[in-house]
Protein backbone atom coordinates (compact mmCIF):
# COMPACT_ATOMS: atom_id res chain seq x y z
CA UNK A 1 0.00 0.00 0.00
CA UNK A 2 1.41 3.40 -0.95
CA UNK A 3 0.71 6.64 0.84
CA UNK A 4 2.24 8.90 -1.79
CA UNK A 5 5.74 8.72 -0.40
CA UNK A 6 8.22 6.37 -1.98
CA UNK A 7 11.86 6.47 -1.01
CA UNK A 8 14.20 6.99 -3.91
CA UNK A 9 17.14 4.64 -4.26
CA UNK A 10 20.39 5.94 -2.83
CA UNK A 11 22.47 8.02 -5.20
CA UNK A 12 25.85 6.74 -6.27
CA UNK A 13 28.75 9.14 -6.66
CA UNK A 14 30.05 9.07 -10.22
CA UNK A 15 32.55 10.94 -12.32
CA UNK A 16 30.94 13.86 -14.14
CA UNK A 17 30.18 13.34 -17.81
CA UNK A 18 32.60 15.36 -19.90
CA UNK A 19 35.57 14.92 -17.56
CA UNK A 20 38.77 15.34 -19.61
CA UNK A 21 40.96 12.24 -19.82
CA UNK A 22 43.90 13.96 -18.11
CA UNK A 23 41.73 14.65 -15.04
CA UNK A 24 40.27 11.13 -14.81
CA UNK A 25 42.95 9.85 -12.37
CA UNK A 26 42.22 12.77 -10.02
CA UNK A 27 38.46 12.27 -10.42
CA UNK A 28 38.82 8.56 -9.56
CA UNK A 29 41.02 9.44 -6.57
CA UNK A 30 38.37 11.90 -5.37
CA UNK A 31 35.71 9.17 -5.55
CA UNK A 32 37.87 7.01 -3.29
CA UNK A 33 38.78 9.90 -0.94
CA UNK A 34 35.12 10.92 -0.66
CA UNK A 35 34.12 7.40 0.33
CA UNK A 36 36.90 7.33 2.95
CA UNK A 37 35.76 10.72 4.31
CA UNK A 38 32.19 9.42 4.63
CA UNK A 39 33.53 6.54 6.74
CA UNK A 40 35.47 9.00 8.92
CA UNK A 41 32.37 11.19 9.13
CA UNK A 42 30.30 8.26 10.33
CA UNK A 43 32.91 7.51 12.99
CA UNK A 44 32.92 11.19 13.99
CA UNK A 45 29.13 11.20 14.40
CA UNK A 46 29.27 7.97 16.36
CA UNK A 47 32.00 9.38 18.61
CA UNK A 48 30.02 12.60 19.16
CA UNK A 49 26.91 10.64 20.10
CA UNK A 50 28.85 8.41 22.52
CA UNK A 51 30.59 11.42 24.08
CA UNK A 52 27.33 13.33 24.56
CA UNK A 53 25.52 10.28 25.92
CA UNK A 54 28.36 9.70 28.37
CA UNK A 55 28.15 13.37 29.35
CA UNK A 56 24.43 13.23 30.11
CA UNK A 57 24.58 9.90 31.96
CA UNK A 58 27.75 10.84 33.86
CA UNK A 59 26.34 14.16 34.98
CA UNK A 60 22.94 12.74 35.95
CA UNK A 61 24.02 9.55 37.71
CA UNK A 62 27.47 10.36 39.07
CA UNK A 63 27.72 14.19 39.11
CA UNK A 64 30.82 13.95 36.92
CA UNK A 65 32.49 17.03 35.51
CA UNK A 66 31.70 17.42 31.83
CA UNK A 67 34.10 20.20 30.84
CA UNK A 68 35.55 18.39 27.87
CA UNK A 69 32.55 16.58 26.41
CA UNK A 70 30.86 19.47 24.61
CA UNK A 71 34.03 20.62 22.89
CA UNK A 72 35.07 17.09 21.97
CA UNK A 73 31.64 16.47 20.44
CA UNK A 74 31.78 19.77 18.56
CA UNK A 75 35.23 18.88 17.18
CA UNK A 76 33.83 15.53 16.00
CA UNK A 77 30.85 17.25 14.38
CA UNK A 78 33.04 19.87 12.70
CA UNK A 79 35.17 17.08 11.25
CA UNK A 80 32.17 15.07 10.10
CA UNK A 81 30.54 18.11 8.51
CA UNK A 82 33.52 19.50 6.64
CA UNK A 83 35.22 16.25 5.66
CA UNK A 84 32.04 14.87 4.07
CA UNK A 85 31.17 18.08 2.20
CA UNK A 86 33.05 16.92 -0.89
CA UNK A 87 31.06 13.69 -1.00
CA UNK A 88 27.81 15.63 -0.82
CA UNK A 89 29.06 17.90 -3.61
CA UNK A 90 29.98 14.86 -5.72
CA UNK A 91 26.30 13.88 -5.57
CA UNK A 92 25.35 17.51 -6.15
CA UNK A 93 23.40 17.11 -2.94
CA UNK A 94 23.85 20.60 -1.56
CA UNK A 95 20.84 22.87 -1.43
CA UNK A 96 19.91 24.28 -4.80
CA UNK A 97 17.09 26.58 -5.73
CA UNK A 98 15.39 25.35 -8.87
CA UNK A 99 12.65 27.96 -9.15
CA UNK A 100 13.74 29.10 -12.60
CA UNK A 101 14.95 25.75 -13.98
CA UNK A 102 11.55 24.86 -15.41
CA UNK A 103 11.12 28.26 -17.05
CA UNK A 104 14.48 28.65 -18.78
CA UNK A 105 15.41 26.93 -22.03
CA UNK A 106 17.75 23.93 -21.78
CA UNK A 107 20.76 25.82 -23.21
CA UNK A 108 20.35 28.71 -20.79
CA UNK A 109 20.04 26.25 -17.89
CA UNK A 110 23.30 24.56 -18.92
CA UNK A 111 25.01 27.96 -18.90
CA UNK A 112 23.41 28.83 -15.55
CA UNK A 113 24.62 25.54 -14.01
CA UNK A 114 28.16 26.14 -15.27
CA UNK A 115 28.12 29.69 -13.92
CA UNK A 116 26.84 28.48 -10.53
CA UNK A 117 29.63 25.89 -10.39
CA UNK A 118 32.23 28.57 -11.12
CA UNK A 119 30.80 30.97 -8.50
CA UNK A 120 30.63 28.13 -5.98
CA UNK A 121 34.24 27.24 -6.75
CA UNK A 122 35.33 30.86 -6.26
CA UNK A 123 33.55 31.06 -2.89
CA UNK A 124 34.88 27.69 -1.70
CA UNK A 125 38.41 28.52 -2.87
CA UNK A 126 38.29 31.72 -0.78
CA UNK A 127 36.86 29.80 2.19
CA UNK A 128 39.63 27.20 1.77
CA UNK A 129 42.34 29.87 1.76
CA UNK A 130 40.84 31.54 4.85
CA UNK A 131 40.56 28.17 6.64
CA UNK A 132 44.25 27.46 6.04
CA UNK A 133 45.19 30.92 7.36
CA UNK A 134 43.12 30.29 10.50
CA UNK A 135 44.84 26.92 10.94
CA UNK A 136 48.26 28.53 10.51
CA UNK A 137 47.51 31.28 13.05
CA UNK A 138 46.18 28.76 15.59
CA UNK A 139 49.22 26.52 15.08
CA UNK A 140 51.86 29.28 15.26
CA UNK A 141 50.24 31.19 18.12
CA UNK A 142 49.30 28.07 20.10
CA UNK A 143 45.67 29.18 20.31
CA UNK A 144 43.33 27.15 22.49
CA UNK A 145 39.64 27.32 23.33
CA UNK A 146 38.59 29.38 26.32
CA UNK A 147 37.35 26.42 28.36
CA UNK A 148 39.17 24.85 31.30
CA UNK A 149 40.03 21.87 29.11
CA UNK A 150 41.54 24.27 26.49
CA UNK A 151 42.17 21.96 23.52
CA UNK A 152 44.17 23.50 20.67
CA UNK A 153 42.16 25.34 18.06
CA UNK A 154 44.26 23.97 15.23
CA UNK A 155 42.29 20.72 15.50
CA UNK A 156 38.94 22.04 14.22
CA UNK A 157 40.73 24.40 11.83
CA UNK A 158 42.69 21.58 10.19
CA UNK A 159 39.47 19.58 9.79
CA UNK A 160 37.76 22.61 8.26
CA UNK A 161 40.77 23.31 5.99
CA UNK A 162 41.05 19.74 4.73
CA UNK A 163 37.30 19.52 4.16
CA UNK A 164 37.13 22.79 2.25
CA UNK A 165 40.17 21.78 0.19
CA UNK A 166 38.36 18.61 -0.82
CA UNK A 167 35.18 20.55 -1.66
CA UNK A 168 37.21 22.97 -3.79
CA UNK A 169 38.91 20.14 -5.66
CA UNK A 170 35.55 18.45 -6.23
CA UNK A 171 34.01 21.69 -7.48
CA UNK A 172 36.99 22.35 -9.74
CA UNK A 173 36.62 18.92 -11.32
CA UNK A 174 32.87 19.36 -11.75
CA UNK A 175 33.33 22.89 -13.14
CA UNK A 176 35.84 21.75 -15.74
CA UNK A 177 33.54 18.92 -16.82
CA UNK A 178 30.46 21.15 -16.96
CA UNK A 179 32.18 23.95 -18.87
CA UNK A 180 33.65 21.37 -21.26
CA UNK A 181 30.18 19.92 -21.88
CA UNK A 182 28.76 23.42 -22.31
CA UNK A 183 31.30 24.66 -24.86
CA UNK A 184 32.52 21.50 -26.53
CA UNK A 185 29.48 19.28 -26.14
CA UNK A 186 31.79 16.59 -24.76
CA UNK A 187 30.45 13.80 -22.57
CA UNK A 188 26.74 14.22 -23.22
Amino acid sequence: MSHGFEMKPAQVAEIEPGMPAFLMPLARLMLWVNKAMVMLGMLGLLAASIILTYSVVGRFLFNLSTDWQDEAAVFCLVGATFLTGSFVQSLRGHIGIEAVAGILPKGVNKFRFALIDLFSLAFCAFFTWKSWTLFHEAWVDGQTTSSTWAPPLWIPYILMSLGMTLVSIQLALQSVARVRVLFLGAGK
